[in-house]
């Protein structure tokens, strides 16, 4: 005969259900995330002035506690005149290092003092060297001067844009998009961002479909009480991938919530898109790699209100351009450069 269950049992099984059930509800929402974003065989699907990254940061702190992030990549070494000497200034992880960066970039007058940094955290491979901090000033933060990548490379390296720097646009037919990029946050990602910008075209990169707001967001997209999250899902989505170039995906990097104006990845890319509302429902997703500036957000409006036809992916109700609108990447002249 089985016996009956003590409260001490029940007790020692709470902990495993309710890992059970968090990881059935993480499966849901990715499943629901997937059928949103993917378009069966061809391409990816999404549903439902001048900053800086730590100042989007800051602003959604007050919101969700969104922590500053501070991110390199591991074993590059990047070159550039030093401005701290790593050998007299060592800290424990590459984080400490990057902070000690950011906060020689954060005036609001005059080009940053700390445009990037290197670090040696493998105590191993970099034995006497451990926890060398090497700050430095790139000479054009768009194109940084690299020394050395690979696997035999022990340093970790990352870019600080400050206010006004890190800014590139893409051109469209309709008017110029700055964006704002997000090193400290998305590395990687940014890092393809400058390849793409050192190409000098974009051959077909383009954005194929767009989605309003509707009646579910606001014109600030703030979310509308007891209104759907769609569709219409308040996007412009396109792809990131020029001809005769070899995309590899692009690794999962923890970013922000997706804001108004936030440009980010389908999956691993290269298909991307810009959110035209707050979708504080899709949590932490996404990787953003980048903001729009507020002002450029009324030529993605534009772009919204052109003709478009409906189809169905994944078996979601979803709008494509009849006539996709292509682009290019352009340099952003700041006081301290000229436009190429």
């Amino acid at each position: 005969m089985g016996r009956r269950q003590t409260d001490s049992e029940l007790g020692r099984c709470a902990p495993l259900l309710l890992f059970l059930m968090g990881t059935i509800s993480c499966c849901m929402v990715y499943v629901c995330l997937s059928l949103v974003f993917n378009k069966p065989n061809t391409v990816s699907t999404i549903s439902s002035s001048s900053y800086s990254s730590s100042e989007v940061f800051e602003n959604e702190g007050q919101d969700g506690g969104e922590a500053e992030c501070c991110r390199g990549i591991e074993h590059l070494e990047l070159w550039g005149d030093a401005v701290k000497w790593g050998s007299e200034f060592k800290f424990n992880s590459s984080e400490g290092c990057c902070m000690a960066c950011k906060s020689m970039c954060r005036g609001e007058d005059g080009p940053c003092l700390c445009d990037s940094w290197v670090f040696c955290g493998n105590k191993e491979a970099c034995g006497p060297r451990f926890g060398e901090c090497w700050l430095k000033k790139q000479k054009d933060t768009l194109d940084p001067n690299l020394r050395d990548s690979g696997d035999q490379v022990m340093w970790t390296s990352g870019l600080i844009f400050g206010k006004g720097n890190g800014i590139v646009g893409l051109k469209t037919g309709y008017g110029i998009i700055h964006i704002k990029l997000f090193p400290d946050c998305a590395p990687h990602s940014v890092s393809y961002i400058l390849e793409l910008l050192a190409l000098h075209h974009c051959a077909g990169c383009q954005f194929y479909r767009v989605e309003s707001r509707g009646r579910s967001w606001d014109s600030q997209g703030n979310h509308i009480e007891n209104a759907p999250f769609g569709p219409p899902f308040a996007v412009v989505q396109g792809t990131l991938e020029a001809y005769g170039t070899i995309f590899e995906d692009i690794p999962r990097e923890e970013c922000p919530s997706i804001r108004r104006g936030s440009v980010a990845w389908v999956g691993s890319g290269p298909e991307f898109f810009i959110s035209l509302a707050n979708h504080n429902e899709w949590r932490k997703a996404y990787t953003v790699f980048g903001s729009v500036l507020p002002e450029d957000m009324e030529i993605l409006e534009k772009i919204v209100h052109l003709p478009t036809k409906p189809e169905v992916w994944s078996n979601i109700n979803v709008s494509v351009l009849e006539k996709p609108v292509a682009f290019r990447f352009q340099r952003i002249k700041t006081s301290l450069e000229t436009q190429i």
